[in-house]
């Protein structure tokens, strides 16, 4: 990975709408070579999707709960059917494994409380947790989709 690679990502963070001649003007290659390093890095995976982001509040999403669940249970069947709960869940939007107190971590977005109680519900009716806890979100200080690059191997 190269700076022209580093470069075209940082632009496709930022706006990924830009049109193929805009973003080569902007990362100082033809089209060509640019559309090449695209296709490239999305073969290799670095570029995962293309995606709009939308604003929660305009689609009724305006509450956003953190869901820290603990388990007794660590074994590929409950992990399978917690994960596949996940997947079928539209309202969690990440998931993941945790080090420490929690075991597991859930980033929840509903319209109320009311919603939240109805996810809840479900959620607790999958699988056996040993415990269940929820934080909201009182205002959202910073969000980005955005990765650090200073991080990449040349």
């Amino acid at each position: 990975m190269d700076s022209f690679d580093k470069k075209i990502l940082f632009e496709l963070q930022r706006d990924c709408s830009l049109s193929l001649a805009e973003l080569s003007e902007r990362v100082g290659l033809s089209q060509t070579p640019c559309w090449r390093r695209i296709q490239m890095l999305e073969k290799q995976g670095v570029i995962r999707k293309r995606v709009a982001l939308l604003d929660t509040e305009a689609v009724n999403l305006g509450l956003t709960v953190f869901v820290h669940l603990k388990t007794n249970q660590h074994n590929p069947e409950w992990l399978g059917s917690v994960a596949d709960f996940a997947e079928r869940a539209p309202e969690i939007t990440e998931f993941y494994r945790m080090s420490g107190e929690t075991d597991y971590l859930l980033k929840v977005l509903v319209p109320d409380m009311k919603a939240y109680d109805e996810f809840y519900k479900r959620l607790i009716s999958q699988a056996g947790f040993s415990d269940v806890s929820s934080s909201f979100a009182m205002e959202q200080m910073k969000y980005s989709t955005e990765v650090p690059l200073d991080y990449i191997h040349k």
